[in-house]
């Protein structure tokens, strides 16, 4: 089961700053899934089923590795994408939640690239693999987990091997999701106010075929 607490933990330093220790209490993400009509975004706990209003998010993008932007829309409970374009497809979004907490939301949908083009990704090993490292703007580091859910409501933890890397079983068909969440050590200044508290979450959906 997902815990109430968790950490994730990065040992590097990138950027101008470090990402470190969080504590969140079922804290919302934001995933993708395959859609009739193409793909949609989900913002809530997918492990329980909750869902939150997407319509709170802002600076919403859909696009592919190439950086081409997809057209985006806000349904009732979902952002839809539609596309029909090969590769994967990254979400990107941002809000102000409780407290005046700063989240920056990072969804993948598809395992076929290797490289990583968020901020914060979760990237396979190698293309279509059940090995994955989690990456920081280009430099990999090390998760204390990475939590599981699945379309069949099968909840996993994921811990890391020696070199950082997590590996998941695929038993069965169907939507699976890997997320990690991360904070920003100290206060950052965006879009000209200042945060005290700035959070990082990927998500990596992929389906397994029957």
């Amino acid at each position: 089961m997902r815990s109430k607490g968790f950490k994730f933990c990065i040992h590097i330093m990138v950027a101008a700053f470090m990402l470190g220790n969080i504590m969140v209490a079922q804290a919302d993400y934001l995933w993708l899934e395959p859609a009739q009509d193409g793909v949609r975004a989900y913002l809530g706990l997918h492990e329980s089923g909750g869902k939150s209003d997407p319509a709170s998010l802002s600076a919403k993008r859909a696009f592919l590795a190439d950086g081409k932007d997809l057209e985006l829309q806000v349904a009732k409970d979902a952002l839809q994408v539609a596309t029909e374009a090969d590769g994967d497809l990254r979400l990107t979004a941002q809000a102000v939640g409780q407290d005046s907490v700063l989240h920056f939301y990072q969804a993948k949908l598809g395992r076929s690239e290797v490289k990583a083009v968020n901020d914060l990704e979760l990237v396979p090993t190698e293309p279509n693999g059940n090995t994955f490292r989690l990456v920081w703007k280009g430099s990999p580091v090390a998760a204390s987990q990475v939590n599981v859910s699945t379309g069949e409501g099968w909840i996993r933890t994921l811990k890391p091997a020696e070199d950082g890397s997590v590996s998941l079983k695929t038993p069965f068909p169907g939507l699976y999701i890997l997320e990690v969440t991360a904070r920003v050590n100290g206060s950052m200044t965006y879009q000209g106010k200042k945060y005290e508290d700035v959070r990082h979450t990927a998500t990596l959906s992929f389906e397994v075929q029957p």
